[in-house]
């Protein structure tokens, strides 16, 4: 992962990346691993969290041993893309637990959606009582991922 921010020196990109993939890492460790004394790491860390630039710490689950590992991507055309409209979408694409991620689109389409379900009678059923009532939905296009080559974030 490439970091940019003029902001940050060596020491806080290095901290970053190393977390991006070890968030569980003990203070001691990621100091021994960025060259820095304890102290300092734990500062740094401590200002990097409060910046807004560690948000938070989760674990990430395995979606095949959860069952949930049917995964389409969905292309949504809007019929209106005035702001009312693109809020309205936003706030009420929020509260589908099946979108895991939901992207505005500069491109031939307004959204695309990641949803994940158990299977594809789970996602008929998520996209037919819960994506196509999304307020002015005027159309979809779905398209079934077959495997997962690499996934993750920041």
């Amino acid at each position: 992962m490439q970091i940019s921010d003029a902001r940050l020196d060596r020491f806080d990109r290095s901290i970053l990346r190393i977390m991006t993939t070890e968030g569980r890492i003990s203070v001691t460790e990621l100091a021994d691993r960025i060259g820095l004394s304890k102290s300092p790491t734990q500062a740094r860390l401590k200002r990097l969290e409060t910046e807004g630039y560690i948000t938070g710490y989760r674990a990430l689950l395995d979606p095949i041993r959860l069952g949930i590992d049917h995964v389409a991507f969905v292309e949504v055309r809007l019929a209106d893309t005035r702001e009312a409209a693109l809020a309205a979408f936003n706030k009420a694409v929020r509260d589908i637990p099946e979108v895991e991620q939901c992207h505005m689109i500069a491109g031939s389409f307004d959204y695309l959606l990641k949803v994940r379900t158990q299977d594809m009678p789970a996602y008929r059923a998520v996209l037919a009582d819960r994506i196509s009532m999304l307020p002015h939905i005027a159309n979809t296009s779905t398209y079934v991922a077959m495997e997962a080559v690499k996934e993750g974030g920041l």
